[in-house]
């Protein structure tokens, strides 16, 4: 919950005649998105237990980099509807690369990469104008495969991450928490941020059903943390029941899912009651998945940003 004031590779030529596929695949993706929604089944916390996948953010097995916005969802719904063991991806030619091969007859994921080009008419008017040319945003299509339809990799890709400590209090979590440097305030029987004292409070981790509540909280709530203007600058201005204020909170539910999956915990919807108003948001604008899975990954990298610093840090002392 947020408190606020009011309430506490394609060539440039074929991305131009593609403009009209590219509005078809952002409207692909929403509706896939908004059936879901519409079904009761949230994207971003779908059912884990009866996944063979470990928690995690999906990423490509051969440069290690994690899958960022959209395609976070996508391939988690591809690992989910599927049974993949894995969330680890690769192309077919970086399958080949590594020794191995996509096993025939299997079927790839779409997966979507967003840029900006300027056409060549804008350049000319731009020109003729005297002005600054404005750049048009397009999506390229990418298929990617599972290590898990792929055969005769090496074995270290087809691992499951570690499972976590049986034990209520998740030491990693803690440490990220404390890393941010974020005002978090214990106490009372509401979770909120504050934008302009610019502080979070929660109520103490033994007043929630399930204790684990309390982590997936704290990093809802950090998620509206980043967003203030000296971090990523997002608008949190939007007062309760306004769709400014649902775009808010689907940013920070999906930040949050985001975050916990990296330190293990299963995501859920902690504002279940809100999901109406995303569907509003998602029937208006085609886009405003893309914008808020974007905004989401831009806010979990900032907050595992600063386990890194945590991480290099000690590593540093014990190397001196």
């Amino acid at each position: 919950m947020r408190s606020t004031n009011k309430r506490s590779g394609c060539r440039k030529a074929g991305a131009s005649r593609g403009g009209r596929a590219g509005a078809s695949l952002y409207q692909e993706i929403t509706d896939r998105i908004i059936a879901e929604l519409e079904r009761g089944t949230v994207p971003w916390v779908k059912p884990w237990g009866s996944a063979k996948a470990g928690l995690g953010l999906p990423r490509n097995a051969a440069t290690e980099r994690r899958y960022s916005g959209i395609n976070i969802l996508i391939l988690w719904g591809a690992v989910i509807e599927r049974s993949y063991a894995s969330q680890n991806w690769l192309t077919f030619r970086q399958a080949l690369a590594l020794g191995g091969n996509v096993r025939k007859g299997e079927r790839g994921t779409t997966i979507v990469h967003a840029d900006r080009f300027v056409p060549q008419n804008e350049k000319e008017r731009a020109k003729a104008d005297g002005d600054e040319p404005q750049a048009v945003p397009y999506l390229k299509r990418f298929t990617v495969f599972n290590v898990a339809q792929c055969e005769n990799l090496p074995e270290h890709l087809h691992a499951a991450a570690d499972p976590l400590p049986q034990r209520q209090i998740i030491p990693q979590a803690e440490a990220l928490i404390r890393a941010t440097g974020a005002d978090v305030r214990i106490g009372g029987d509401r979770a909120f941020y504050m934008p302009g004292s610019d502080f979070i409070q929660v109520p103490p981790q033994p007043a929630f059903f399930q204790q684990i509540n309390y982590y997936r909280t704290c990093f809802h709530e950090l998620g509206h943390w980043t967003g203030h203007p000296t971090r990523l600058a997002r608008d949190l201005s939007g007062s309760f029941g306004t769709k400014a204020y649902a775009r808010e909170e689907l940013v920070a539910e999906i930040c949050a899912a985001f975050v916990c999956s990296t330190m293990g915990i299963e995501p859920t919807v902690r504002h279940a009651d809100y999901i109406g108003s995303w569907l509003s948001v998602l029937r208006e604008d085609n886009r405003a998945i893309f914008r808020a899975a974007s905004h989401a990954s831009k806010a979990a990298d900032l907050l595992l940003g600063f386990n890194a610093e945590v991480e290099g840090e000690a590593h540093a002392e014990i190397a001196a």
